[in-house]
Formats: structure tokens, sequence, C-alpha cells
């Protein structure tokens, strides 16, 4: 017979806030426009569905209302409407089952997806995943999450204010995506008095202040030591790198803000995809050249050998490769288009400092191995010219696209490639800091996202090996070449048919009419 087990009375612990004190001061900021500059990761999207939760659970004379949540993509939709739904188990309010819908837009081509919750209050959460343009005429509390990210918020936040002459009320919440964007021209324009409503910031150590990282370690279930405290803080300060300021205090970058957002990139980031570098001192092309080529040989066979193994016959492969010499890296950004359309990075190659001939093997080695190999493009500027040429000679002009950066080419193949990160169609970005860092050095300038000329410290030193979003362009000029159009050769070896009337001669040459007639 089993003993039951005894618990330690816990009539005299106390149990630690839901909400911490910033969480709260949003929350009780009532104002028909809110204004909320964050950090990143602190959880007040998670607060404002606690309050939403209160909101559209409540009776119209007790100050109810629907709630509208309009994220920039689907998985922060998704997120936020599974955040609203835990609230309501947790106030122990009757609601219903999150449900699936489309609100229609006045483009039959552009229904937006809808996730829902009704009270029996008569309000519900609305959360929505995209911008829809005719909020005029819906009446409630409008919720706009990472506001700088949006594509045109100017126009969304002109939709949202009508929705104040009836008494409802907008939410808008974001970290900050440089100077020249609305979400901060809007804060700008509270602190001039130009517009009526209520700021809230909350840098990132100001949260921690009020007891985030102490939240962190009951949620992983470990304990709390103050001492670890400034060492947690620190490592955060250094993933961010050059972008602490900007996504940790609140202070937004000069010049043109990022054209993709951290928090996409990393919901498209996996960290099981390696990032192979390979590096070489200087002087090391003075080496004798089968020396190098052996050493390289024997590093594909060892690194790339077993991942191009593994790869799966079934699908169709692509890449995309940023060219450089000195200075900057050569980057090899391999891209696997799965049978369902979706496009997944098995690999990432970064050169330093490797002599053409070497970085010549290197990729025809991986070109060699990729299973159904249809389409590549190379940044053919400067010196890759070279190189790109040799890869066309070697695989085909018509697979081998030479492409010179212009504005006029990132005009026109950056919004695909952004679209194809919301719509999780390019995925398994490597969970590798320099790799991300790249992949958002897109800034918009003039309009058009591209890489600005001043170049990156990796790992965020103050000196030592510079990037220049190298990365960023292999996944793009991958993604490129993964939506060109492919000429597909297929050859089938003819057999003579039973019932041919043909005569089959044979001989000892062409001129003996060898072969089949």
């Amino acid at each position: 017979m089993s003993v039951p087990t005894v618990l330690d009375s816990t009539a005299n612990q106390v149990a630690p806030a839901v909400l911490l004190d910033y969480q709260k001061e949003w929350i009780g900021i009532r104002a028909p426009l809110k204004v909320g500059e964050k950090s990143r990761r602190i959880g007040l999207t998670w607060a404002e569905a606690a309050d939403n939760a209160l909101v559209a659970a409540a009776e119209k004379p007790a100050g109810g209302q629907t709630v509208y949540y309009l994220g920039y993509n689907q998985d922060m939709t998704v997120e936020y409407i599974q955040a609203c739904a835990m609230w309501s188990r947790a106030f122990n309010y009757a609601a219903g089952e999150i449900e699936e819908g489309i609100w229609p837009d006045s483009d039959p081509e552009k229904h937006i997806k809808t996730y829902t919750i009704a009270f029996p209050s008569g309000h519900r959460i609305v959360a929505l995943t995209s911008r829809p343009s005719n909020l005029r005429g819906r009446q409630g509390v409008v919720v706009i999450d990472e506001a700088a990210f949006h594509q045109d918020l100017a126009e969304l936040l002109k939709a949202a204010l009508a929705l104040l002459i009836w008494g409802g009320e907008v939410h808008v919440i974001s970290t900050h995506d440089g100077t020249e964007n609305a979400f901060n021209e809007l804060i700008n324009d509270i602190r001039a008095g130009k517009r009526k409503g209520a700021l809230f910031r909350c840098p990132f150590r100001e949260a921690v202040s009020d007891g985030l990282y102490n939240r962190v370690c009951l949620r992983k279930g470990i304990e709390y030591k103050p001492e670890e405290e400034a060492a947690w803080v620190q490592d955060v300060y250094d993933f961010y790198g050059d972008a602490a300021e900007e996504e940790l205090d609140c202070v937004p970058a000069q010049g043109g803000g990022a054209f993709l957002s951290l928090a996409l990139v990393e919901q498209r980031s996996n960290r099981d995809v390696p990032v192979l570098r390979l590096a070489y001192p200087q002087g090391y092309e003075t080496l004798p050249e089968h020396m190098r080529l052996a050493e390289s040989l024997e590093w594909c066979e060892e690194h790339l050998k077993p991942l191009l193994a593994a790869i799966p016959l079934d699908v169709q492969s692509y890449y995309g490769m940023d060219f450089a010499r000195n200075g900057d890296l050569s980057v090899i950004w391999p891209l696997l288009k799965e049978q369902n359309l979706r496009k997944r990075t098995p690999f990432v190659v970064e050169l330093r400092n490797v002599p053409f001939k070497q970085q010549r093997q290197i990729k025809f080695y991986i070109l060699d191995r990729l299973p159904n190999f249809l389409k590549g493009a190379d940044d053919a500027r400067g010196n890759g010219s070279q190189l790109s040429e040799e890869t066309a000679i070697e695989y085909g002009f018509n697979r081998i696209e030479r492409v010179m950066l212009t504005e006029g080419w990132y005009r026109d193949n950056m919004p695909p490639f952004k679209a194809a990160l919301e719509d999780d169609t390019f995925y398994d970005i490597p969970a590798d800091k320099d790799v991300v860092s790249d992949v958002r050095a897109f800034r918009m300038v003039k309009g058009v996202a591209r890489i600005p000329e001043k170049r990156t410290n990796e790992k965020g030193e103050k000196s030592g090996p510079k990037r220049h979003g190298d990365a960023g362009i292999a996944a793009v000029l991958a993604d490129y070449a993964s939506r060109q159009e492919t000429e597909i050769f297929e050859y089938h070896r003819v057999q003579p048919a039973a019932d041919s009337d043909r005569e089959i001669q044979t001989g000892a040459g062409w001129r003996s009419k060898k072969g089949i007639w």
C-alpha cells in the first residue's frame, strides 16, 4: 500500500503578481488613443490580451466593447488569440472556442482571415491576419501590434481613429523601426502636442527592474539568483549587438527603418540549420595550388558531404551566392523547394579570404551534389563576374542567373522575398546572430529596400572582420532563383517498336547506316 504524499503547507506563501508593474501601468492607461514604445520580448502584448479579455467579456454599461486586433503576420495573430483564450479561462469567463472565419474585403481577392472569440456579453475579440481598409463602420477597441512594421500605418491609423467618434479606443504597440517611420512620427506628434494621445515607454532595463528576469526564472522553473541577473541582461544585449539601442532601448535608428522585422526573421529561423564557416589567413594564396585544393577538398568531404547526403532526393534545388574575395564574405545559400512549394534552407556556407580557385571548387562541389539542381543566381558585380561566368559555362547559361544588384532589381525582388517570409513559404533561416543580422540589414533607401553602403562588424565588435549584409543578399538571390522559369531537359532512350515498319540496319559506322532508321 502506497503512502500518500504530504505536501508542504502553502498557506503562508505569497503568490507573485500575475502582471508586472509596467504591464499594469500599460493596462491602467485609459485614453482614446494610447501609444506604447517598448523593448522586444517584455510581454506587453500578453498584458494587452488580458485587458482585451476583460473589455470584451464586460456588458456594455460596464464599458464592454468588441476588440479588433491587427497583427502584421499570421503567427503573431494566432499567438495573440491564444493568449486571449488563456486569459478568459483564467478569469473564469464563459467564452466560445476560437473560431476561424473570413472578413470580406471590398476586393474579392483580398478577403481577410480572422480568429474570433465570442462572449455572452455580445462582444467579441476579433484577430485579423492583415490590415483591412474597412475598419470604418466598426465600433470597439482597435489594437495595432508591432505598428512600425505594418505596410501603411498612416492609412491604417486614419481608419482606426474613426472609431473614436463613438467612444472606441485605439491601442498602438511597437518596437521602433527607424526614425523615418509613421510609428515614430506618431510618437513625436503626440509629444509635440500636434495630436492628442497618451504615451507609454518601457525599455528593456526598466522591465528587468520591474521583475522581468524573476518572471523568466519562474516560467523556466529555475531558481532566481540576483547575481545572475546582470549576466543575463548582458547576454541579451550581446545577442542584439548593434541593434540593441533600437530593439531594447526604444531608440529609433537613424535613417530608414529595417525592411524586415526581427520578429519575422526569428519566426522563420531554425537552430538546427548549420552555418559552415571557412576562413584562411592572409597570404594563404601563396601556398602551392595543389595543397590548397587538397585542403579545400578535405574540408568539403568532412563538412559538406554529410549535409548534402542528407538532403532528400525528391526536392528541387536552387542557390544564391554573394561573392567577395577580400574584406567581405562570400556566402553560398542553397535552397530546397519541397512538394508543397515551400522553400527551406539546408545549410549556409560562409567563406572569408578564400582564394578564387578554392571558392570555385567548393561551389562546384555543392552544385554537383544538390539533387535536381534547377537554377542559381550569382552576384555578378566586380570579381564575382568571373566565377559566375565559369559557373554558367559549367552548368548552363540557362540555369545560372548572373545578377547585377541595381536599385531596380532590389525594387522588383525584395517585396516577393518579404512576402515569402510572411507567408512561411521561405523558412529555416539559420538561427545564427550574424546571419539573422545580415538578413535584417536591408534598409529603406528612397523607398527601396537595399543594403546600405555602411558595413557592420561581426558579433557587434568595435573592430575586426566586417560584414555587409552578405548572407542576406545570398538569401534573396536564392529566393530569386527559385522564382525563375526553368528549362528542364529530359532524355529518353529510343527503342524499336515491334509494330514499326521501318527497317533496322546495323553496320560499322555512320556511313554504314548504323542505328535505328
